[in-house]
């Protein structure tokens, strides 16, 4: 429930700080916001409208009759539930009830983002000392730092995924630059991680077919995965594909990463009129770019600096400290991004959700959940299904998760369920 989550505190005074932020007082954000003349969540849905009304590249390819190009299937419409049972009904709401208001939910998720950011790097310079000081335990310090920190890349993804869903403008516009930086040398720039996956959504509605309305920038994931058909009959063939994923992800073929971002730079955006350069390419798309990458590079640079004199080494060796770092961050967001791509998206996995609709596995619910970060990251996997069919409406079962709590009803609101039932049934 939003009263047991780790909330806000009263708002102080105008112009101060509360314990609503880490580092903003919410009447700041909230005079920021005023100024700039944005509601981060629906200035960026109008946005996306018009990006995918506009643009080629972002539309949903239909038919005369709103049938799929791909599979002649019609345009689906999820079946909203009307009336709203009570229990649903928090799903739907904005992003928040009372106590806490839409704002300090989105200041919230945007300083733990922030606050990741600093970890990393404090965690960084902290293996530097380490191996400054105890030369001789490389790998006590390496172990030390680096599963830490690819656990830490895990929690950085997942919310990515929640802030991009739910609170999509940040705070101040340099937090946009602390969202996926250590993932590789370089990357996607925020808006366009946005616009990406918005693609995602756009055209791969079913978890199933992905690409069925539209190109999928994540499809070669999924033809590795599934292109031999029913897992269940065909699990041989897959003995070939399957080990390959975990190998593109490290090597950046995913949303944060650097092959991923070449895939995407070479389809979008779309060529004007008659072949012509895309007239927002040059002043639009080009500059996010480079000033994106560049704070990546520098970032890198620190890092290559910090493998060098503070170690006792050349210049020319600080590639041996970067790459360690970097090794570390690859594992932890190709983590993230196999469960939040391959993983939900599977046919085993949906075949098995299919099996157990009561979700009656608890040991292999809390050892994931262990894994991911708690349990409403955990609910992302088992409920993706309703993601991707309200992607807006509910945003991402993590991030409702965050501040209704991963279960709706609190324990002893079943207790007393049970109790009534077993008191009926005795009269």
């Amino acid at each position: 429930m939003a009263t047991n989550a780790p909330l806000l505190g009263n708002q102080s005074k105008k112009g101060g700080h509360s314990k609503a932020s880490i580092f903003y007082g919410a009447d700041e954000y909230l005079e920021e916001l005023k100024k700039k003349h944005l509601d981060s969540r629906q200035t960026w849905e109008r946005q996306a409208l018009k990006l995918l009304k506009a643009d080629k590249m972002l539309k949903v390819e239909k038919d005369n009759e709103n049938r799929s190009l791909k599979t002649k299937r019609l345009f689906p419409t999820a079946n909203k539930p009307d009336p709203m049972p009570q229990n649903l009904a928090f799903l739907f709401t904005k992003i928040t009830p009372e106590p806490w208001n839409a704002e300090e939910q989105m200041m919230y998720m945007w300083n733990v983002l922030t606050a990741i950011f600093i970890g990393q790097v404090l965690m960084v310079i902290a293996y530097c000392g380490a191996l400054a000081t105890l030369p001789d335990y490389w790998w006590t310090c390496t172990l030390l730092f680096g599963i830490p920190f690819s656990y830490i890349a895990i929690q950085q993804i997942y919310i990515d995924h929640d802030v991009m869903h739910g609170a999509t403008f940040p705070v101040y516009d340099w937090q946009k630059y602390l969202t996926h930086p250590f993932a590789d040398f370089f990357s996607l720039p925020w808006e366009e991680f946005v616009l990406e996956h918005n693609r995602h959504h756009a055209s791969t509605v079913d978890l199933l077919i992905q690409g069925e309305f539209g190109w999928d920038p994540e499809e070669f994931h999924y033809a590795l995965q599934q292109w031999a058909g029913p897992f269940s009959t065909n699990w041989y063939k897959y003995i070939l594909t399957v080990p390959w994923i975990p190998v593109i992800h490290f090597f950046g073929l995913n949303d944060t990463g650097s092959l991923f971002a070449l895939e995407w730079w070479m389809h979008f955006p779309d060529e004007g009129a008659g072949g012509k350069c895309n007239k927002d390419f040059w002043n639009k798309w080009v500059p996010r770019r480079l000033y994106h990458n560049a704070f990546v590079v520098t970032l890198w640079a620190l890092v290559w600096l910090l493998g060098t004199y503070p170690l006792g080494r050349p210049l020319s060796e600080g590639w041996r400290f970067m790459f360690t770092v970097s090794f570390f961050a690859r594992i932890g967001f190709s983590a993230a991004w196999m469960f939040i791509t391959n993983f939900t998206h599977s046919l085993p996995w949906n075949e098995f959700l299919a099996q157990d609709p009561g979700r009656t596995w608890p040991i292999l619910h809390n050892v994931m959940a262990l894994v991911l970060g708690g349990k409403h990251r955990w609910n992302e996997m088992l409920f993706h299904d309703v993601h991707h069919a309200f992607p807006n409406a509910v945003g991402t079962l993590s991030q409702r998760g965050r501040f209704h709590g991963w279960e709706k009803e609190t324990q002893m609101q079943k207790t007393q369920k049970k109790r009534s039932l077993m008191m009926k049934q005795g009269k």
